[in-house]
């Protein structure tokens, strides 16, 4: 029997540092309080998490809530920062983002954490989240999946006279949640991976759904502009 893959925490906190980059960077009235304040709250919570639980296997329930957290906070200072670009959509004379390049910058940190945060969603999520994936041996294994991949779908079809074009004991990791939650943030809609849960159909709707949103405000106020 395969051992466990043990999956490194180092990759999403990349995306939590890149997420928090990309927010502290936007136009002050597009964040909430001082530039510090989301950082730090941010940090206070990553720290800990990168240096006692840097691997993602049997962790106990408090940092797996805190893993969530920490999430959820990255989520809520992004959707803060949509909310404010469509608030500056209806009072365009309290908004920054007078020049097209700067609405287009900013309408692409906003996409680009939005994809960030539910790449994150997912890779925290599915089956119920990556420590217990760790204990599959194969992701045809996981128990309570919430995506289907299509390795898993190679995997579930093949036949002993076909050739083995996959690892039998392939596991998603934060890599392909992230092109996941790429995919479904251009196509808005899900492209060769599969929502399996009704968790999982309302986050992708609610990542397409902010995408659309940030891109119809974005070129039609840069075409204002313009103009």
């Amino acid at each position: 029997m395969a051992l466990p893959r043990h999956e490194p925490r180092w990759h999403a906190s990349l995306a939590v540092l890149a997420a928090m980059l990309l927010y502290i960077t936007l136009p002050p009235r597009l964040t909430i309080g001082p530039t510090w304040a989301a950082p730090t709250v941010i940090l206070v919570l990553l720290i800990p998490l990168s240096i006692f639980v840097p691997r993602r296997h049997r962790e106990t329930r408090r940092t797996r809530f805190l893993s969530i957290i920490l999430i959820a906070l990255v989520n809520f200072f992004n959707l803060a920062s949509v909310l404010l670009l469509v608030a500056g959509f209806f009072h365009p004379e309290k908004s920054t983002t007078h020049s097209p390049g700067l609405l287009l910058r900013t309408g692409a940190q906003i996409w680009a954490t939005n994809i960030l945060v539910f790449a994150l969603w997912f890779w925290e999520l599915d089956g119920d989240g990556p420590d217990a994936r760790a204990h599959a041996n194969a992701a045809t294994e996981v128990q309570n999946a919430d995506f289907l991949f299509p390795q898993m779908q190679m995997t579930l079809a093949r036949r002993d006279d076909c050739p083995q074009c996959i690892d039998p004991s392939w596991k998603p990791q934060f890599v392909d949640y992230l092109y996941v939650a790429f995919t479904n943030s251009t196509a808005f809609s899900p492209t060769d991976t599969m929502p399996l849960s009704r968790w999982a159909k309302v986050l992708m709707t609610l990542e397409a759904l902010i995408a659309l949103i940030t891109v119809a405000i974005v070129i039609s106020r840069a075409i204002g502009a313009i103009t």
